[in-house]
């Protein structure tokens, strides 16, 4: 935010407290003279009810006086008119820090405990894993599920299958470094309609063994076999994907492949390590290699 809408935000706080000070004395002031107490008993409703000159009770009137005062002591301790620091040297990112460096000191101990163990042994160890949940539904469920079965585009950590490799070490290098997926738009290269809807049916058959015979199979082992293979079962050091099996990222259905083949596909797992660091991060890849387990 700029310096002006701060100085803005300041004056008009002020301004409208001074005038809640103002409202609450003019409000409870005594009507002494004949002509302020006509005035102020003159309003009439429904012919017989009648506003009489009577001052507010003395502790509401010190209820809105107090609130008044905690919130300017409020706005002096604390840097809610954005121009003004506050005097208490408060601020977000401090306390934040603060936080941060007293869970620090009172986890890294149990951290580094668990940092020299393989993870074969860990997966054994009921308080790792008990860690290793919490840092998944802390950090990994929002795209992979609450159970880690995933969704489309977002693989499931259950089963067999893994796109970049099931072992320990590749599941915290996954974590640790992030994963980029790409797979390019051949639509262009595979031609019209027709050549299109001959791929996605390659594909789809691909788990029945090869049809060489197929009009899409010369097109497939030109533009495909460099990141799926000759049979289609993919390559984890590309992160492509088995196209001999029922297990579908995307989906398998027509419309879906379809998609794939004409607009490419662009997948994220974004890098953990400067969020986790590598002592977390080994106990978060024990539990994510347990799941399939």
């Amino acid at each position: 935010m700029s310096e002006a809408w701060g100085w803005y935000v300041l004056i008009l706080t002020i301004l409208s407290m001074l005038a809640c000070f103002w409202l609450i004395a003019y409000s409870n002031r005594q009507r002494n003279s004949p002509e302020e107490i006509a005035e102020s008993e003159s309003h009439v409703w429904d012919e017989d009810v009648r506003e009489l000159n009577n001052p507010l009770p003395m502790w509401w009137l010190w209820l809105f006086i107090g609130t008044l005062i905690w919130a300017a002591g409020y706005l002096i301790y604390y840097p809610g008119l954005l121009a003004f620091d506050g005097v208490g040297g408060w601020s977000q990112e401090k306390q934040y820090e603060e936080e941060m460096a007293a869970a620090e000191a009172r986890f890294a101990p149990i951290f580094e405990r668990y940092a020299s163990m393989p993870v074969e042994e860990l997966v054994a160890d009921e308080q790792a894993m008990g860690i290793g949940r919490s840092l998944f539904g802390n950090y990994c469920a929002q795209c992979h599920g609450s159970t880690a079965q995933g969704a489309p585009g977002f693989p499931n950590l259950t089963d067999d299958e893994w796109l970049w490799g099931g072992e320990p070490a590749q599941i915290e290098q996954s974590i640790l470094q992030g994963r980029s997926g790409i797979m390019p738009a051949l639509g262009p290269s595979l031609g019209g309609d027709e050549q299109v809807a001959a791929m996605v049916d390659y594909v789809q058959s691909l788990q029945d063994g090869q049809d060489t015979a197929s009009p899409a199979h010369s097109k497939y082992m030109m533009l495909c076999i460099a990141c799926h293979g000759p049979e289609g079962k993919g390559n984890p050091v590309l992160g492509a994907p088995n196209l001999a099996n029922d297990q579908w990222l995307y989906g398998s259905s027509d419309d879906v492949i379809t998609r794939t083949l004409m607009q490419g596909r662009n997948g994220v797992m974004p890098a953990h390590k400067d969020l986790l660091g590598t002592d977390r991060a080994h106990i978060l890849a024990a539990y994510v290699y347990s799941l399939s387990q």
